[in-house]
């Protein structure tokens, strides 16, 4: 049955659409979009959804999302991924790779591709990685990898640190036409550290990780690149050194995109309070100099994606000693909210900003999503651009509840989520 959602205001930065307007939804797929597309326009037996004024746009792509399955399903499972992903506006999601079971083998992405289906909410993709066993050490079967449905390759939280292996990663994966994705962090000099070194650290008595072990990765990388001109991912920037030098091999034409996370522009190592576990990320949360960069980065597109980096813990990983508490936070609900504080601010424009959680993510893994027009697939978010509230953890669908930002205030809401036509997620005071 088609269905038509009327009086939205209708956002597509692929095409820099804004207007007031209406979308028809026909067998998963967008039918129609735009003003003319009214209720007096309709048959009177379609199903008419009246959005009120609020922003519809292409659902999220979120490229960094962790889940516990298979190995630590105690943690979140890829059905709690994908109901925490639906409440969050996120309609299509990559699992890395790098888990209890890492994903360096077909069966493991045929794995993930079952429960996708079996599911059927969030469009859930996967990485393969680089590397057996994301060990840095021997390439994984890259090409037969590739025709599993691997959507790039990456080893996850663990860098490839030796630069002949990632110098024929780099070729395998440019002959494939897929992409490395890096995590940017010189291992030896960040081994023995748990929050950024500096002022903050030594008075806390915690060993730090210098800034510079995430340039120093980032620039041998970039010379890798130039020798075997594949395509480059430099995840979770976070530096404003690592900004400088991406935005210098831009201008130079390299084939180089990346992505940073919520934290890195709306925390600093001030959070870490006293041994705040929670504050515990990887790489760590850097000083406000840095977040300005990274909020300068992304307004001016230096900086592609922004991705949620959801890592979940459970709370026998966090109720530790800092220095003993898992990194990472969970970041699939809080997505939006927290890049929108950007919008508000008047750091980025608001188109700036959904492409950065839209049509770019989409682009990297190489997926046709990301973008309202017709024919595409109707993966939709319908948000509240202004609504006040503030982020629960007591709420969110993902099973851990690891999160810095509870009791944050925000602005934005998400209203409902549909995935190929179908409504994933409706907030109980909508519709």
């Amino acid at each position: 049955m088609a269905r038509a959602y009327l009086n939205a205001r209708l956002l597509d930065p692929a095409s820099g659409l804004d207007t007031v307007g209406g979308l028809i939804v026909k067998d998963g797929v967008i039918a129609d979009l735009g003003p003319s597309v009214t209720a007096d326009a309709l048959a009177d037996d379609m199903s008419k959804i009246d959005c009120g004024g609020a922003c519809l746009a292409p659902g999220l792509v979120d490229i960094r999302v962790r889940v516990g399955e298979p190995g630590e399903a105690h943690k979140e499972t890829i059905a709690s991924a994908s109901a925490a992903a639906a409440a969050g506006g996120v309609t299509a999601l990559a699992c890395l790779p790098d888990g209890p079971e890492p994903i360096d083998r077909r069966a493991g992405l045929e794995y993930v591709a079952r429960r996708a289906r079996e599911i059927k909410s969030t469009k859930i993709f996967a990485y393969a990685c680089v590397t057996r066993g994301a060990e840095g050490r021997e390439l994984a079967e890259m090409g037969l990898l590739a025709e599993a449905g691997a959507v790039a390759f990456s080893d996850g939280r663990h860098a490839v640190a030796d630069a002949l292996v990632m110098s024929r990663a780099l070729a395998y994966a440019g002959a494939l036409g897929k992409t490395i994705v890096q995590h940017p962090e010189e291992p030896r000099l960040a081994s023995e550290g748990v929050m950024n070194a500096g002022e903050i650290a030594t008075r806390l008595g915690l060993s730090g990780i210098p800034r510079q072990a995430e340039p120093i990765m980032i620039e041998r990388d970039l010379r890798l690149v130039e020798l075997t001109g594949a395509r480059y991912h430099v995840a979770h920037v976070s530096t404003a050194e690592s900004v400088e030098i991406l935005r210098h091999a831009k201008r130079r034409g390299l084939p180089v995109t990346c992505d940073t996370a919520p934290p890195y522009f709306a925390l600093t190592e001030v959070d870490v309070g006293d041994y705040r576990t929670f504050a515990r990320l990887s790489p760590p949360l850097r000083g406000d100099a840095d977040r300005q960069a990274v909020v300068e980065g992304v307004a001016d597109g230096t900086i592609d994606i922004i991705a949620s980096d959801h890592w979940p813990q459970d709370v026998e990983s966090k109720r530790l000693p800092f220095a003993l508490a898992e990194p990472g936070i969970v970041g699939l609900e809080t997505l939006l909210p927290l890049t929108l504080e950007l919008v508000h601010r008047g750091q980025v424009p608001l188109m700036q900003a959904l492409a950065a959680l839209t049509c770019r993510p989409a682009d990297l893994i190489g997926h046709k999503l990301g973008r309202l027009a017709k024919g595409a697939p109707a993966d939709l978010v319908l948000f509240d651009l202004d609504r006040p509230g503030r982020i629960e953890v007591d709420r969110f669908r993902s099973k851990s509840k690891n999160s810095p930002f509870d009791g944050r205030p925000v602005s934005g809401a998400v209203l409902a989520t549909i995935v190929d036509g179908r409504p994933v997620y409706q907030a109980e005071d909508f519709g």
